[in-house]
């Protein structure tokens, strides 16, 4: 199964609370406060691996929740840290923070008491608060103390319906584009331990009896994208010969077979030079009218070619599914610009494929009439022949784009 798009929700841990203690020894009367700090919460990090090739770690475990930090001890001692959370993510990740429910904000505030009603039988009067509370996290609220009460009120009438991501397109804000191995990016960072009461002890207050709670760890929703990472990108109509050409100029070996949509999820392939050079090509699948408006397999895959260098157009110029190939040319072109124009800025090489085909020689020369200027290499993929040829242009279509 392959996953290059998948929704995370991740939170680093919560810091430790500060410890209230007093030192007790023998031969040390009032030995003084010595509550310990809490630690700190474990931090959630990304680190980019080129041994990934897509998201099934995360689409099996889609909740990404860091250790929290220890609360303090007596006798000085500080809690231990939480263990930072490292999730290994494929080369060519982009992370998106998706927008979350935001706090109302209201401005109305609570009509002062007359003071000739004299107090409340049911408690203490509260101090009118400005504003709705602020809610640290989902899990815990800031508790608002008045006194000797303490309460929290939340109107969710007044809160706005807030709705999430409403396309592929609507992703929130790009926080990191993870492309090198070993590359890596705190995504939630921990909250910080809360301090022991030693820390409070002065002159005038010698014996504190309280201490600070663990600030709590960061949290939010993501979408985790890939984008693979590859020099050459093959683009063309179903059963245009795009899996026969990866396995002629590579060792990879997607299926093959005379049917559409052979090819259903990006293929990567390395292509071998005498001199070592190496280039990587991505084979994504077939692309149809109407692909930006996600029929057939849709526009799920145009992501990964838009990190190539150079496109690669195949055209099945013997016409094997009976489409001119002067037309499956503007339609892809359409398609791309629907999809992003950027795509139509990239250096192209136009391949006709299947030229051992009867028909394929008269195609060609009613292909180069309509689009002139345009070179056309021809090759049969299935009989290795112009393979050498095609090789050695897009090794120099991808040097000169360098």
């Amino acid at each position: 199964m392959f996953i290059d798009e998948i929704k995370v929700f991740a939170r680093a841990g919560h810091g430790g609370k500060g410890c209230v203690a007093f030192h007790r020894e023998a031969y040390r009367p009032k030995g003084g406060p010595s509550g310990g700090n809490g630690g700190r919460g474990g931090n959630i990090t990304l680190q980019a691996d080129h041994d990934l090739n897509n998201l099934i770690q995360q689409y099996y475990q889609p909740r990404l929740i860091a250790e929290p930090g220890e609360p303090g001890l007596g006798k000085g001692m500080d809690g231990h840290a939480g263990k930072d959370l490292i999730v290994k993510v494929p080369c060519g990740t982009l992370v998106w923070r998706l927008d979350g429910p935001a706090p109302a904000s209201s401005e109305k505030t609570q009509p002062p008491k007359d003071k000739s009603d004299g107090p409340s039988s049911e408690g203490p009067a509260l101090s009118p608060v400005e504003g709705p509370l602020a809610l640290s996290t989902r899990k815990r609220p800031v508790i608002r103390h008045a006194g000797s009460a303490r309460a929290i009120e939340v109107n969710l009438s007044d809160e706005p319906e807030v709705s999430g991501p409403s396309g592929p397109h609507d992703k929130g804000e790009l926080v990191a584009d993870l492309t090198q191995h070993g590359q890596q990016f705190v995504l939630c960072k921990g909250g910080r331990g809360g301090l022991g009461n030693r820390n409070f002890a002065t002159a005038v207050r010698q014996t504190p009896r309280f201490a600070q709670p663990g600030e709590p760890g960061e949290e939010g929703d993501f979408l985790f994208e890939l984008r693979v990472i590859a020099e050459v990108g093959l683009v063309g109509y179903p059963n245009a010969g795009k899996s026969t050409l990866l396995t002629a100029i590579s060792k990879a070996r997607p299926k093959v077979a005379p049917y559409p949509f052979t090819t259903l999820t990006p293929q990567i392939g390395i292509v071998e030079y005498p001199d070592w050079r190496r280039l990587t090509v991505c084979d994504v699948p077939g692309l149809i009218e109407g692909a930006h408006q996600n029929v057939g397999l849709g526009h799920a895959f145009l992501r990964h070619i838009q990190r190539c260098k150079i496109l690669v157009m195949l055209l099945d110029m013997a016409g094997s599914d009976n489409r001119a190939p002067w037309d499956d040319y503007a339609q892809l072109l359409s398609e791309l610009q629907c999809y992003d124009p950027a795509l139509l800025e990239k250096p192209r090489l136009v391949v006709a494929n299947k030229m051992d085909e009867p028909v394929a020689e008269g195609n060609l020369k009613k292909f180069k009439r309509k689009f002139r200027k345009l070179p056309v290499l021809p090759i049969a993929a299935a009989f290795d022949q112009g393979i050498e040829q095609f090789k050695s242009t897009i090794r120099d279509a991808v040097e000169n784009g360098e």
